[in-house]
């Protein structure tokens, strides 16, 4: 009888025990690309926020450098993106400078040869700071 149990119960445990899926990271935009949805933009944000957490955790500096200049690019496209919340709108583009240069920031710490963990947990902290303040809802 417990044989019966056993062999079920350790089916469902191999099965429930699988990595997750790799995610595909996120490709640069054309640089001519037309205006973008805002909510799209402020995904892909987050996303390469956390592609650069991720790096950062893992020590792969190459990893971290390219979220930071993916980030850095989508900062540039968020003021002129399509269908800005109401309450935005006047204060996107200041919005989107600073999490620009904080992508820049990142960028360049993430490159040179010693690495300032203190200060690039600083950025990482500001970068996400600022993409939640950016946030759809309240």
């Amino acid at each position: 009888m417990s044989r019966r149990l056993f062999l079920p119960f350790l089916l469902l445990v191999i099965t429930g025990c699988q990595l997750p899926e790799q995610r595909t990271p996120l490709r640069p935009l054309p640089e001519d690309s037309p205006p973008l949805p805002y909510a799209e933009l402020l995904t892909r944000a987050r996303q390469q926020a956390g592609a650069a957490t991720n790096g950062f955790y893992v020590n792969d500096w190459t990893e971290l450098e390219d979220a930071a200049r993916n980030l850095e690019q989508t900062a540039r496209f968020l003021p002129k993106s399509t269908d800005v919340p109401e309450k935005y709108k006047e204060k996107l583009a200041a919005m989107a400078g600073d999490l620009g240069k904080d992508a820049t920031t990142l960028k360049e710490a993430a490159t040179t040869k010693e690495k300032d963990v203190k200060r690039i947990t600083s950025l990482l902290t500001s970068i996400n700071a600022r993409i939640r303040e950016m946030r759809l809802e309240d």
